[in-house]
């Protein structure tokens, strides 16, 4: 692939893409996680599926959209479902996580609806479904950096406000923090970041990049930051070592990254019960 690299443009895109996405996911992911919302990716991607699939179905009868990214309309769909997420939770206080099976069962929806009335859309469901290497543009390059120079600005910038709103989120509305402000703007990013990623690993495993880096660095780490730094370099083996592999294989890439973070996790387990192990022994001796 790395001869390949500087022959084809759409490898160099899809290069660029994996890189960013392998930092700019674990990133936001770790907040996702000890907030207790992994699932929330899910029901985002799936609303950005609806997104890409509607802009799709809307290209087959209006010239606008014809030439348009269909991400550009996955990204809005995904912001407005992190808006109605916030409303649901609302909505149902004592039952919050309501929210997401309703906001996925709509994706889920919608995308079924546009795709079935669509007479063949121009892209592979698959790719929309499982992530592609030759579908990144440069159009997505522009919107995929751009999503995460914002995201490190907010995070950045309001990193010891969202990081007491992740632990303690009762305790930040006490102390007067901006909570419902902050809340709006994490899911702003947090659905920017989703559905840029969809490009690279798919709607059905977008969640998995987010989560996996974050679980494997979890279990070893003693501080959040040190688990921010370790989930974005498994992030980035994940991304990049999949992304090789996808092309050598001629497969999906988004099944081999998440493979790739599933064998990560899966080590760093097994390493900690052999150091697990080995502390017995020595405490035995």
């Amino acid at each position: 692939m790395i001869t390949d690299l500087w022959t084809y443009s759409f490898l160099r895109y899809a290069f660029i893409a994996a890189l960013v996405i392998g930092f700019t996911a674990p990133l936001i992911g770790s907040f996702i996680v000890v907030r207790r919302m992994s699932l929330i990716a899910d029901a985002l991607s799936h609303m950005t599926l609806a997104g890409i699939s509607f802009s799709l179905f809307l290209g087959q009868y209006i010239a606008l959209f014809a030439d348009l990214n269909p991400l550009y309309m996955g990204t809005l769909i995904s912001v407005l479902a992190a808006l109605g997420l916030n409303w649901l939770r609302g909505k149902y206080v004592h039952f919050q996580e309501l929210s997401i099976p309703i906001m996925m069962s709509a994706g889920m929806g919608l995308s079924a609806i546009f795709i079935s009335l669509s007479r063949g859309f121009s892209v592979d469901l698959s790719t929309l479904l499982f992530g592609s290497i030759s579908a990144v543009s440069q159009s997505d390059i522009t919107l995929i950096v751009s999503v995460a120079v914002l995201t490190f600005l907010v995070i950045f910038i309001f990193y010891k406000q969202l990081l007491f709103l992740s632990f303690d989120e009762e305790q930040a509305k006490v102390s007067g923090l901006p909570s419902t402000m902050l809340h709006m703007l994490f899911m702003f990013i947090v659905a920017l970041v989703i559905a840029v990623s969809m490009r690279i690993v798919g709607t059905l495993l977008v969640s998995s990049l987010i989560t996996l880096p974050v679980a494997a660095a979890l279990r070893f780490t003693s501080s959040f930051k040190h688990t921010i730094l370790w989930s974005i370099i498994f992030g980035e083996v994940a991304t990049i070592g999949g992304l090789v592999l996808a092309y050598d294989l001629d497969v999906a890439p988004g099944g081999v990254i998440v493979l790739i973070a599933v064998g990560i996790l899966a080590a760093v387990m097994a390493l900690e019960k052999v150091m697990s192990f080995k502390k017995k022994e020595v405490q035995h001796e």
